[in-house]
């Protein structure tokens, strides 16, 4: 039993100096480890991970909620310095003593596989080399959460500029596109060196590791040990053959609908039927309110989750210059709370990041019973089916007679926006990871940034061919530098790709029996990461496989229904 008095809020801390974990990890470094007392040994070593990642999870949502702040950027910065590099020196010496018991128990075998697999890739040169890439991924934000211009008078960022790609008037649309391009365009030669920078040090990373290359490094970094590489392409190969044309067909509905020759890119996201874009809110307040109503329909346990995060203030809803792009749910482990951070403007695809985030939110509810913090850590691919089958399950909801957002018509084109951005967003994840397995695999040719957008152009054609780019050639082949898990978060997108497939499963259960489809979500939830990914996939009510037969299967189940919400659109 440890002698030290663990802190019980980040509070009562500085977490901006090593000396404030150091002696922590140095007392469960020097105490007395055998099979007999291994499990206090970890629960203390749980609660020292809880309270660091509180303490990094608060300093980071700190960070993103404004970055011209040079105080939170500091205190990010102090972090990164000042602590990371020690702790994670001082986790691989508590793995090697964990590892070295070879406990036999079987609920904690998953997690023993995780720290296992981390424990064998540590190299304390890399520990400097991460430092250097966490400070790299801080200036992505800040440029990119910098970018703004004038619209009309007013100072706008990228998140309200988008806004007006939804406008009827096709002359605003093409309007603001070119002005948000010239934006990103005005930082690419910035955007080119700084992903340089990170190829560089991730290569170098790898080599370290004594692995053939960065995707090796990642794959076993990120506990991928149900799928592989080779599982990633037959999952792109059964996209274009399966998904590409439903686009197109998708796409096409757009085209003829809006008596257009060619969809360009400032089409793509306007209602195709001519309709003002869906507003259905007006500020934070009435979204955290018309949500809170469709989750009282979908489930009351869940509702009271998200009830008690308006009351704790664990949302942070609306944009506002300054404020780090996107949006994101992170975990304040040492209190067992979700935060919600996204940038509302008042359009549907922000109810639809909210439902999204939530279903996040409320894995960490679910889990919260889980005694280590290992445990309630479940593997990324099924997170996102948490989150992508509430996006899924509360659409019926949402509306005003249920005290929500549309009328009957609005639901019907806001659901229709979401069963088709599905379809539309397969092939998008393709280019993405497909475009990474390249960079990853290829880093002298990666190196070169014209390179990089040579493949991204070649992979856009492959996958999304429907629009036209004609004129626009540049904007088009550095499109991924607008892709923030590009730069931030290497090889972390196939997992929303498979977790759409999860989700959908769920989902088409859920036309079934609702009620026991929302039961097999929540138990599944419940699991945390104490069983592998096809195992809780089968706890959902869904299969971990991504062949072209799935794929069939369910873009037939979306085209059948868009089939019957086309005549509900007034």
């Amino acid at each position: 039993m440890s002698h030290l008095t663990y802190p019980t809020s980040i509070a009562e801390i500085n977490a901006r100096q090593w000396s404030t974990f150091q002696p922590y990890y140095e007392e469960l470094e020097q105490r007395p480890l055998s099979p007999k007392n291994a499990r206090q040994w970890l629960a203390d070593w749980s609660h020292l991970q809880e309270l660091l990642g509180e303490a990094s999870s608060v300093i980071y949502v700190e960070k993103t909620l404004d970055t011209t702040d040079e105080e939170k950027e500091q205190a990010f910065l102090d972090m990164v310095n000042n602590v990371w590099p020690q702790v994670q020196v001082a986790e691989q010496q508590l793995k090697e003593r964990l590892l070295a018991l070879n406990l036999p128990d079987e609920d904690i075998a998953l997690m023993l596989r995780q720290l296992e697999a981390e424990a064998a890739l540590f190299r304390e040169e890399n520990v400097p080399i991460l430092t250097e890439l966490a400070k790299l991924s801080n200036e992505y934000d800040k440029i990119t959460g910098g970018l703004k211009a004038e619209w009309n008078g007013e100072t706008k960022n990228l998140s309200q500029l988008g806004v007006f790609l939804r406008d009827p008037d096709r002359a605003v649309r093409e309007r603001v596109w070119h002005m948000m391009m010239d934006l990103w365009l005005g930082q690419r030669q910035t955007l080119n060196d700084l992903y340089a920078e990170m190829l560089h040090r991730r290569h170098q990373m790898a080599r370290n590791a004594d692995l053939s290359d960065f995707r090796a490094y990642v794959f076993q970094d990120y506990g991928r040990f149900d799928y592989t590489p080779d599982d990633c392409l037959t999952f792109h190969d059964a996209i274009e053959a399966v998904v590409v044309p439903a686009a197109t067909r998708v796409y096409e509905r757009q085209r003829a609908r809006l008596g257009l020759t060619d969809l360009y890119p400032w089409d793509v996201d306007v209602d195709s039927y001519g309709q003002e874009p869906l507003k259905p809110y007006q500020g934070q307040d009435q979204l955290f309110t018309g949500s809170l109503r469709v989750f009282q329909k979908v489930d009351a346990s869940l509702a009271s989750y998200f009830r008690l995060m308006g009351d704790e203030s664990l949302l942070d809803l609306e944009t506002r210059p300054g404020k780090a792009l996107g949006g994101y749910c992170t975990t304040f482990a040492l209190r067992k709370r979700p935060f919600i951070f996204m940038n509302g403007v008042g359009i549907h695809e922000d109810v639809q990041t909210l439902l999204h985030e939530a279903g996040h939110a409320f894995h960490v509810f679910e889990t919260e019973k889980l005694p280590l913090i290992w445990q309630r850590d479940a593997p990324m691919e099924f997170c996102e089916v948490a989150s992508m089958a509430m996006e899924l399950l509360a659409a019926p909801y949402l509306t005003k007679a249920n005290g929500s957002f549309y009328s009957p018509p609005e639901l019907a084109r806001a659901r229709l926006e979401h069963l088709e951005g599905i379809i539309k967003f397969l092939p998008y994840m393709a280019v993405v990871d497909a475009f990474q397995h390249w960079v990853y695999t290829q880093p002298a040719e990666a190196a070169n940034a014209d390179r990089c957008d040579a493949v991204w152009n070649s992979l856009w054609q492959r996958f999304i061919p429907q629009i036209n780019w004609a004129g626009f050639a540049a904007a088009r082949m550095s499109g991924w530098h607008r892709k923030p898990h590009i730069f931030e978060s290497p090889f972390y997108y196939i997992e929303y790709g498979m977790a759409q497939v999860g989700a959908l499963q769920v989902w088409r259960n859920s036309l079934q029996d609702p009620a026991a489809a929302l039961q097999a979500y929540r138990r599944a939830l419940a699991l945390g990461g104490t069983q592998p990914l096809p195992a809780l996939f089968e706890a959902a009510g869904a299969e971990f496989r991504f062949d072209t037969e799935m794929l069939v299967e369910l873009v037939d189940l979306i085209e059948e229904t868009v089939a019957e919400l086309v005549p509900l659109v007034a």
